[in-house]
């Protein structure tokens, strides 16, 4: 089994889920007491957001690279970065460390392209609703990516750090979170990315019929078929 480099904190509420998750599915493929070999480095988030509301993302690169640097140095053989918003900075990491990165966009996209869906919706933070680093990187699988408007956005964006990252589940929000969805499933979305790791705390897939793409179990997931490669 290989060892995973897990970059957690932000928030950690997010990153309990990574490390159930993988736990879980390690146990469930191996048997017996089988669970994850696993390094986690858990950032200060408040550092980070702070970079990312200042837009200094060069230091939150730098930050998150160094995190990367450690866990490779202690013997991980692959970094999953426990984040959709701080890929846009994963170009920073990757030049750091010898190891591969597992990107959380093309594991979503390859969970899209196994539904045959060409068209899906998306929210997660503004940053990954309304930059490219995220959107782009699922397009280039030939997937057309939708998202909320601009009032939408900010509504959603508001919950996700100072509810959800705060470990706060409210039914408002949960209401309103689907109220989206239905908003652009009626627009013409196939299905909806769960594009930050938080919001599977708040909608599942027990909510709607069509298919939510949860970012979070499928990059866990994925790290788990990585490890027992």
């Amino acid at each position: 089994m290989k060892t995973i480099g897990l970059i957690g904190g932000m928030s950690w509420e997010s990153t309990v889920t990574y490390y159930q998750l993988i736990n879980s599915e390690i146990g469930e493929r191996l048997g017996g007491l089988h669970s994850a070999k696993c390094l986690l480095y858990s950032v200060d988030f408040a550092e980070i957001e702070d970079y990312q509301r200042q837009g200094e993302w060069d230091r939150a690169g730098e930050t998150l690279a160094d995190a990367a640097v450690r866990l490779e140095s202690a013997g991980a053989d692959f970094i999953v970065l426990c984040t959709n918003t701080m890929h846009k900075v994963i170009d920073r990491l990757e030049a750091a460390i010898q190891i591969p990165v597992l990107h959380i966009g093309d594991v979503t996209a390859r969970a899209i392209q196994q539904k045959h869906l060409d068209k899906v919706g998306l929210v997660g933070t503004a940053y990954t609703m309304e930059e490219d680093f995220l959107i782009e990187r699922i397009r280039a699988h030939g997937i057309e990516v939708m998202v909320p408007d601009e009032t939408e956005r900010e509504i959603i964006n508001k919950v996700i750090f100072e509810e959800l990252c705060l470990g706060r589940i409210r039914d408002t929000s949960r209401t309103y979170f689907l109220e989206v969805v239905d908003r652009l499933a009626n627009a013409g979305a196939a299905g909806v990315i769960l594009g930050c790791t938080e919001v599977g705390l708040l909608i599942n897939q027990d909510d709607k019929e069509a298919p939510f793409f949860d970012t979070t179990k499928l990059h866990a997931m994925a790290a788990v078929d990585m490890a027992l490669e």
